[in-house]
């Protein structure tokens, strides 16, 4: 399985097992906003790193007026990582 997936199931897994409002998978991905947050990171990461910076800034303000969430691009989260509110 593909590293990258890996990660993200990780991710919902983590939202399942922190909030007692998260039922399934399916309901973590359609409904929480701070995994979705937390994946769009990811891939902002990957660009902050791979020096596309405006673009990673810019792709993170839009998730922030979709999510409600801000995570800077150069911020360093790891594995089961969660926002519930």
């Amino acid at each position: 399985m593909d590293s990258k997936f890996k990660m993200i199931l990780s991710d919902i897994d983590a939202v399942i097992k922190r909030d007692p409002a998260t039922n399934s998978r399916l309901e973590a991905l359609l409904c929480s906003a701070g995994l979705w947050a937390i994946i769009s990171y990811r891939g902002c990461n990957w660009l902050w790193r791979h020096n596309l910076k405006l673009l990673a800034r810019t792709l993170a303000q839009i998730m922030r007026f979709f999510t409600g969430v801000e995570i800077h691009p150069a911020a360093r989260i790891g594995k089961n990582f969660c926002i519930d509110h």
